[in-house]
Parts: structure tokens; sequence; C-alpha cells
């Protein structure tokens, strides 16, 4: 018994492991973890990118692949897959190359159903509990939870894909460059210039412009009861995209329901991409409801029209805030 317990104190040292409960039936995560046009929008923490050379996903297959950090640095990466169990276990070495005898660690992950959800969880198994101390003081868990978090994000589109749905989008192409563009989504006083539907006026309670942080803001009019809203920020890659979840509030920050006769969705995944344009910046938003009954989704996708309205009229107060800076 009590070599047992050594050998699984032993191999608890050695593992390192990150989870998240994503809202989408397993199958369809495990085609977006083993996908790799859907592979390339989230594998990596924030602010990275991966080229991939070649990915077969088999038992004894490779995936080849480039990643790209947000200092300009490439990391060469070679997995190899030990243990394909559709849909339930993923198992793969991570080494140097094909050839490598050395393997710097074992990831094993789970698909597991919740309901409707699923429950993802990475296991890495490193060769030494110094191995895997190593790497957890260079923030691995915390690169792990934010590679979660944008897989959960590229979950949500698919989903909504899957089930027939069309995102919402609106794209606009401000005469500023990026750098200014992000600064006026960055900072509370230009927010509370631009911020919200015409003939509103916007007061920031609090922005907090970082991954987990909120931004929280009242909107009052002349012909309407105040309304607050606020956003949790979930991925920021300076300048160039803003992953937030939107929702509508209340004075303490707390999510609330709609103030309109409708069954609004309590929280919806908005997506904004700036791309350079010579100088020129397009804004792309793209959002989708969060964990939404089928009659919410209904209820966004009856308002596209109502959206486009409010968010052309935002965007004309962008463009001419921009003017001024």
């Amino acid at each position: 018994m009590a070599a047992k317990s050594a050998e699984q104190d032993d191999l608890t040292s050695r593992q390192m492991t990150v989870t998240r409960v994503v809202d989408a039936p397993r199958e369809l995560v495990f085609d977006v973890f083993t996908d790799p046009a859907h592979v390339s929008n989230w594998w990596g923490p924030n602010g990275f990118s991966i080229t991939t050379d070649e990915m077969k996903v088999r038992p004894g297959g490779v995936w080849r692949f480039v990643m790209h950090g947000p200092d300009g640095t490439d990391y060469s990466n070679v997995i190899q897959y030990k243990e394909i169990v559709r849909p339930e276990r993923i198992v793969f070495g991570h080494g140097d190359n094909e050839q490598s005898t050395s393997c710097h660690w074992h990831t094993t992950v789970t698909f597991e159903p919740v309901g409707r959800k699923t429950r993802v969880t990475l296991t890495l198994l490193f060769p030494t509990a110094a191995q895997r101390d190593a790497v957890a003081t260079a923030s691995a868990v915390e690169g792990g939870e934010q590679t979660l978090e944008r897989f959960e994000t590229e979950v949500a589109f698919a989903a909504a894909r899957g089930r027939g749905e069309t995102p919402f989008t609106i794209t606009r192409v401000f005469n500023a460059p990026r750098e200014a563009v992000w600064a006026a989504h960055s900072d509370a006083k230009a927010l509370a210039q631009w911020w919200g539907p015409k003939g509103w006026t916007i007061r920031v309670e609090n922005l907090a412009f970082k991954p987990g942080g909120m931004f929280h803001y009242v909107m009052t009019s002349k012909v309407a009861p105040e309304m607050w809203g606020r956003f949790i920020y979930r991925e920021l890659v300076a300048p160039r995209r803003i992953v937030f979840v939107s929702s509508f509030s209340d004075p303490e920050a707390g999510v609330a329901r709609s103030p309109f006769p409708m069954d609004w969705p309590l929280a919806v995944l908005n997506v904004v991409t700036l791309d350079d344009e010579a100088g020129r910046t397009r804004l792309t938003l793209t959002s989708t409801p969060l964990e939404a009954t089928a009659e919410q989704r209904l209820v966004f996708a009856q308002m596209f029209m109502s959206m486009t309205q409010g968010f052309g009229g935002t965007y004309d107060q962008l463009a001419e805030f921009l003017t001024q800076v």
C-alpha cells in the first residue's frame, strides 16, 4: 500500500492539469480540437498564432507546426499522437522532432459530457517533477487556461454554425491606424466619448482592460430609463484582436436581464478584429450568444437589423472621435 501511495505521489508531482467546460456536445468539441482549420484559430496562449506543416490525427500520426510568439519569435513543435479514441480521449507526446528519443511531456486530453456541455481536461505528464516545476514557473498553467479560453471561443462559433445560425457581423473601415483604434477601445475617457448608440450619454464606472477584467458602464438618455452594461474581457492581442463577453448589468456589476420586453441572451460572445489597410483600419465585429436557449438565439437573430443600426451609429461616433486624436 505504501509503495502504491509513493508511486501516486510521484505521478502527481509530475503532472499539470487545466480544464474548462464548454457549451457544446463533445462530438463537436472533439472536431474543433482536431481539425486543422479550427486549430489554427485557437492553439496557444493569447498573442500566439501557428502555421501547420502537417497534421495527421491518428495513432502514430504527426503534427508539425511553428508557433509564432507575440514578440516575433518562432518555435518549432512536433506532436506525435499515441492514442485517439473519438470523441473521448487523445494522448500525444510533445518533442523536438519525430526522430527524437526524448519527449518534453505527454498530454492526455479527455472530453467528458456534462449535460449538453463538455468538460475538456488537459493533463500534462513530465519525465520528472523538476521538469514539471520548471515549466510551471514559466506560467504554463496560465498559458493552458488562455489556450482553452481561446478554444471555447472557437467552439462557440462552430456550434452556432452547426445549428445553422449565422453570427452577427458588422465591418467598418476607419481612416486611422490600428494603434489609434485600439487605444479608443482601451481607454476609459475615449470610450465615454464614442461607445453606445447615438443620443445616449455613457458614464464609465470601471475599466480594467486586461484578460479577465471588466468594463462596467451606464448609459442615459432623455427619452428612456438608464441602462447598465458590462464586458468581461477574454483575450486581448494588441493591436489586432479583442474578445469579450457582453451582458446587460446593474449598478453592482452583476448580470441582468434585458430591459426590453424580449428574451435576450444573458451573455453574448464578441470578437473584434482590427486589420491594417495601408494606414487605415478595418474593424470587424462578430457576435454570437453564449449558453442561450433556442428562443434566445432566435431573438438574437431577429434583432440583426436593429443591431446593425445601433452599431452603425456607435461606429459613426468612433469615426468622429478618431478625427480628433
